[in-house]
C-alpha cells in the first residue's frame, strides 16, 4: 500500500449514541468507495469493524476500531467508537488523534444522551466535527427533527450540505445545497445527477441563504462585504468552509442511509473537499522528554520536514498477532524496521513492519509520513498513552484522561488454577482497555475490577473465559471498614508459660488512649530504668500492632490509636521476643473491654453532575444514602451537586443514577475519611463479620 503526503491524509472519529448506525456507516462507506469487496453488515456480523465475536454477538461495539479506503487520490482513516454508556469513554483516545469528528444521529430518534456526551468530549479536544443524519431509510424517519434537537441542543451553525429527496422506505435521493444540485442514487450507492425537485424547493432556498450567513459569520471580512451585499460570491462560499468546518464555526449535516447507501457518495466527496487534514493544525503540543528541567513545553507541526514523532492511542491485544500498537504519526517520516525512542519510557523500540488496519486485517505500508495512523506488532514497551520519537529530538505528549471507574467488583477466581493465570489475562485485557482499573484491595485481600457499568465488567469477565481460559465470579466488593478506641484505660498484659525446662515471661504494663481520626497508631516508650530491657521493648509494640490487626469487635483493623508502655517486670532465664509479643497481644485483649471500641466506615467525597431538572431526586436519593449534601453549582447546562456520603451505600449509585437521569448524569468520587457507624448498621456488620468468621476466638498463648 503507499504512502500518503500529510494534506491528502483525513483522519475521522464516528461518534454518537448506541444504535445511530456508526458501525454500518462505516461498513458501507467501505464498501461504496471499493475499500472492500463484500458489503458487510451489523446483522449479520459481517462489518469490518466489529469483528470481535462478543461484539457480533452482542450486535454492539465494545471498543474502537479502525478501517481505511480510498477516495479522490486521499486517504481516509476511520475510527469506528464505541456508543453505548458502558464503552463511550473509548471515544476519547479517537477524539485526540481524530482531526475531525464525524456525529452519526439518528433519523427517528433525533441527539440522544451519548450523542451529547461524545460532543462534549470532542469539544474538550476542540475537534471540528461534520454530523450525518442517518437512517433515513426508517419509518418515521424525519429529518427535519432531527436537524432541529442537533440545533437546539448545540449549535445554530449546524447546516445541512445534502437534503433528503423522498421519505421513509421512499429515501432515494439528497440535494447538495453546496453546488445546487440533485442525485437519485441506485441499489449499489452510485449517483446519478437529476433536477432539483420542485416540492420542498422553499426549504432547499431557506437552508442555502443560512449557509451563506454561517459562512459570513465566520470570518470578519466576509461579514462585511455580506452586509454591503446581501449575499456572497460562489467564490467566496466554498473556498471558506473548510476554513470555517476547522475553525468549529461551522458543522455540514449530511443526510443518508448506510442500509440503503443513498447519500454515501456525497459524505465521501464532503470528507475530502471540506474535512480538515491533519496540517491544518497550527501544532501538537507537547514537552521535553527530560525530567531535569521539569518538562518545558515543545511543539511538533504536522510536517514531513520536522524530526519524527508519534502519539500511541490504542492497543489491540490479537490472539493471533499478539500485540498490536496503533499510533498517529504527528511529525515526521517513519519507515518499516526504523528505531525509534518510546520517550515517555526511556527505552528504546524496534518497529518492525508497519501497517495500516482493516478492522482486524492488516495492511503492509513500507512508509508514513506526518498525520497518517499506522499500526505496528509486538513492541516490547509501548502501551496506550505512549510517544514514540527521533531519540535525536525527543518529544512527549500528554496521554488521554480516561473517566474515573464508575462501578467496581470483586473478582474471584473459580480454582487455584484460574488464580495462577488471572492476573497475566488481566493485565493483557488492561493493555487493550485503560479505562479498567485493576487492584488488590491490602485490607480485604480481595481483587477488585472496575469499570465504567456492570456491562463493562462482566465482558471483561466473558473475555477472561472465551479467549484466556479463566473462569471467574464477580460479587459486590467488600467495604474496608475499621475499628477505634473511644476511651482510655491502663491494663495490664502478663504471659507466663512453665512447662518444664526453660519457661516463657513477659510483663508490660501499658496506657491505651484514642487519638485524632486519621492519625494511625503510635507506640510511645515511658519506661525510665531497666524493668523491661531495652531490647524486649520493640516486641510489645509488635505484639500490639498485631492483636490491632484483627480487630476487637468485627475483625477489622483497629486505628487511631496510641499505646505508651510505662512499665513492667522481666525474668532473666525465661524472658525472650516470644514472651513479651505475647505480652503485648494480651495487654491488648485487656485493654479492649474498657476503652469502648467502635466501628468506623470510609466516606467518600462525591461529585454529581447530571440536568437541573433531576437534582430534586438526586438530593432525595443521597439523603436516603445517608449523604450529606455540601454544596450545589452550575457547569454549563448541568447541576454540580457535591455531597459526602458512606461507601457501603454507595456500591450500586452507578445503575441508581442512570436510572433517575436516563442515563445522562455522570459520578465521580474519592474517598474523604472514616466516620463511626450508627450503632444500628455496626451491630448488622458485626453479625455479618461473625458468620463469615471475621471474629477470631481469643488464642492460647
Amino acid at each position: 500500500m503507499k504512502s500518503y503526503p500529510t494534506d491528502q491524509i483525513r483522519n475521522l472519529a464516528i461518534i454518537g449514541h448506541g444504535d445511530a448506525g456508526k458501525t454500518q456507516l462505516a461498513a458501507s462507506l467501505l464498501y461504496v468507495s471499493g475499500a472492500t469487496p463484500r458489503w458487510g453488515k451489523v446483522d449479520e456480523g459481517t462489518t469490518t469493524t466489529d469483528y470481535d465475536e462478543d461484539s457480533i454477538a452482542r450486535k454492539i461495539t465494545l471498543n474502537t476500531a479502525l478501517a481505511h479506503l480510498e477516495h479522490k487520490e486521499h486517504k481516509i482513516n476511520l475510527i469506528d467508537t464505541p456508543g453505548y454508556a458502558a464503552f463511550v469513554a473509548h471515544a476519547r483516545p479517537a477524539l485526540r488523534v481524530a482531526d475531525c469528528a464525524v456525529v452519526v444521529v439518528h433519523a427517528v430518534k433525533g441527539v440522544e444522551v451519548q450523542t451529547e456526551k461524545t460532543w462534549a468530549y470532542a469539544n474538550e479536544f476542540l475537534t471540528p466535527r461534520i454530523m450525518v443524519i442517518n437512517q433515513m431509510d426508517k419509518e418515521h424517519a424525519d429529518f427535519g427533527m432531527a436537524l432541529d434537537s442537533a440545533r437546539s441542543t448545540f449549535s445554530r451553525a449546524i447546516v445541512p450540505f445534502t437534503l433528503p429527496i423522498g421519505r421513509e422506505k421512499d429515501f432515494r435521493g439528497v440535494v447538495d445545497i453546496v453546488h445546487m444540485k440533485a442525485y437519485e442514487f441506485d441499489e449499489n450507492g452510485k449517483a446519478r445527477e437529476i433536477p432539483i425537485p420542485e416540492a420542498g424547493r422553499d426549504v432547499v432556498d431557506k437552508e442555502r441563504t443560512r449557509l451563506v450567513e454561517v459562512i459570513a459569520e465566520s470570518d470578519d471580512a466576509l461579514m462585511e462585504k455580506y452586509f454591503e451585499e446581501g449575499t456572497l460570491p460562489e467564490e467566496d462560499i466554498v473556498p471558506n468552509i473548510s476554513k470555517a468546518i476547522a475553525a468549529s464555526k461551522l458543522c455540514p449535516v449530511f443526510a443518508a442511509s448506510s442500509t440503503t447507501l443513498v447519500g454515501l457518495s456525497n459524505i465521501l466527496d464532503g470528507i475530502v473537499d471540506y474535512a480538515p487534514a491533519p496540517n491544518t493544525h497550527e501544532a501538537e503540543h507537547g514537552r521535553t522528554a527530560a525530567e531535569s528541567d521539569g518538562g518545558q513545553p515543545l511543539t511538533r507541526k504536522y510536517s514531513a520536514d520536522e524530526p519524527f514523532s508519534a502519539y500511541v492511542f490504542r492497543t489491540v491485544a490479537d490472539p493471533f498477532a499478539g500485540r498490536i500498537t496503533v499510533m498517529k504519526v504527528v511529525s515526521g517520516r517513519v519507515k518499516s524496521d526504523a528505531t525509534v525512542q518510546n520517550t515517555t519510557r526511556g527505552v528504546a523500540e524496534r518497529l518492525g513492519a508497519l501497517h495500516s488496519m482493516q478492522g482486524k486485517q492488516l495492511d503492509k505500508v513500507d512508509e508514513a509520513a506526518a498525520g497518517d495512523i499506522i499500526a505496528c506488532v509486538k513492541l516490547k514497551e509501548t502501551q496506550t498513552g505512549d510517544t514514540l520519537a527521533d531519540k535525536a529530538a525527543p518529544i512527549v505528549y500528554d496521554p488521554v484522561e480516561y473517566p474515573e471507574a464508575a462501578i467496581s467488583f470483586a473478582i474471584e477466581p473459580k480454582s487455584r488454577q484460574d488464580e495462577e493465570k488471572i492476573s497475566v489475562a488481566i493485565h493483557k485485557i488492561l493493555e487493550e482497555d485503560p479505562s479498567l482499573h485493576f487492584s488488590r484491595d491490602a485490607q480485604t485481600k480481595e481483587f477488585i475490577l472496575s469499570g465504567s457499568g456492570q456491562l463493562h465488567v462482566e465482558t471483561v469477565v466473558q473475555k477472561l473465559r472465551d479467549r484466556y481460559h479463566v473462569e471467574v465470579t464477580l460479587h459486590p466488593p467488600k467495604v474496608p471498614y475499621k475499628e477505634t478506641i473511644t476511651a482510655r484505660a491502663e491494663v495490664q498484659g502478663r504471659h507466663k508459660k512453665q512447662t518444664g525446662g526453660r519457661g516463657q515471661f513477659g510483663d508490660c504494663k501499658v496506657i491505651f488512649e484514642p487519638l485524632p481520626r486519621g492519625e494511625g497508631f503510635k507506640f510511645e516508650d515511658k519506661i525510665f530504668g531497666g524493668s523491661v530491657p531495652q531490647n524486649f521493648r520493640p516486641a510489645i509494640e509488635k505484639g500490639i500492632v498485631e492483636a490491632a490487626s484483627g480487630g476487637a469487635i468485627a475483625g477489622y483493623p483497629l486505628v487511631d490509636f496510641k499505646a505508651t508502655l510505662i512499665d513492667g517486670s522481666y525474668h532473666t532465664v525465661d524472658s525472650d521476643e516470644h514472651s513479651f509479643r505475647a505480652a503485648g497481644r494480651k495487654a491488648f485483649r485487656a485493654a479492649i473491654e474498657k476503652v469502648k471500641p467502635t466501628l468506623l466506615e470510609p466516606i467518600m467525597h462525591v461529585e454529581v453532575v447530571a440536568p437541573v431538572e433531576c437534582s430534586g431526586d438526586i438530593m432525595g436519593d443521597l439523603n436516603s444514602r445517608r449523604g450529606r449534601v455540601q454544596g450545589m453549582e452550575m457547569r454549563g447546562k448541568n447541576q454540580v451537586i457535591k455531597a459526602q456520603a458512606p461507601m457501603a451505600e454507595m456500591l450500586d449509585y452507578q445503575s441508581k443514577l442512570n436510572s433517575i437521569t436516563g442515563a445522562r448524569g455522570s459520578y465521580h468520587m474519592e474517598f474523604s475519611h472514616y466516620d463511626p457507624v450508627p450503632g444500628n448498621i455496626a451491630h448488622k456488620v458485626v453479625e455479618q463479620a461473625r458468620a463469615e468468621g471475621r471474629i477470631r476466638a481469643e488464642e492460647e498463648e
